[in-house]
């Protein structure tokens, strides 16, 4: 058995509503790989239930998938803001976040994030990214100051499937983004942070003030 075949075994299977997301979003959709998966949507829904968070913020939701997730932590009263660029999936957004009971607390911005962030008035909790890898230490700039002391920033993809540890570094601009935002991070001493090797690499940040 593969590793993410056997974390996947040994994980929480996703309900009706996620299933029901999964199989769609392979009908529906071109690019399913994008979907968080069974693994990270149960770790991003732990971390938000641990963290219980008044705000959330989800840069590039695809489907919403982990948007669902995250907001499953959400504090009574609380919402989440998602951004997504591309507003063909809509119609499968509404419908999912209305099938998981998340529509009133929930809003989705159609457009460019460095557009978008900026026009945000919420501090938030925790901020999840994982849109355009080339423009990670951008999104990570535009939304340090909208972080609360404390809160998390998690960013998805980092390994790039093991591109950012190659040497020489592969010289497509997606994988020299990463591995700059993963420097960047850990030279940022206004944070702490984790890098943990689930999936395609997923970075934890804590901001300390």
């Amino acid at each position: 058995m593969e590793l993410q075949d056997y974390l996947k075994d040994h994980t929480s299977a996703p309900d009706d509503v996620l299933r029901w997301l999964i199989k769609e979003t392979n009908i529906r959709t071109n690019h399913a790989r994008m979907l968080s998966g069974e693994v990270l949507g149960k770790l991003l829904e732990f971390i938000s239930k641990m963290i219980s968070p008044s705000r959330i913020l989800e840069i590039g939701t695809f489907t919403g998938y982990s948007a669902i997730c995250l907001a499953r932590g959400l504090k009574e009263g609380g919402s989440l803001h998602a951004i997504e660029l591309n507003d063909e999936q809509s119609a499968l957004i509404s419908e999912a976040f209305e099938r998981a009971g998340i529509s009133q607390k929930s809003s989705v911005f159609y457009g460019d994030a460095k557009i978008i962030i900026p026009s945000l008035k919420d501090i938030y909790d925790l901020v999840y990214i994982d849109a355009n890898k080339r423009e990670y230490s951008i999104y990570y700039d535009l939304v340090f100051d909208k972080v609360a002391a404390g809160g998390y920033i998690i960013a998805d993809n980092v390994l790039w499937d093991g591109k950012v540890l190659q040497d020489p570094l592969p010289v497509d601009a997606q994988t020299k983004s990463l591995a700059e935002f993963n420097e960047k991070i850990k030279n940022d001493r206004r944070v702490e942070k984790v890098m943990l090797p689930l999936r395609d690499g997923l970075f934890i940040i804590r901001k300390i003030e």
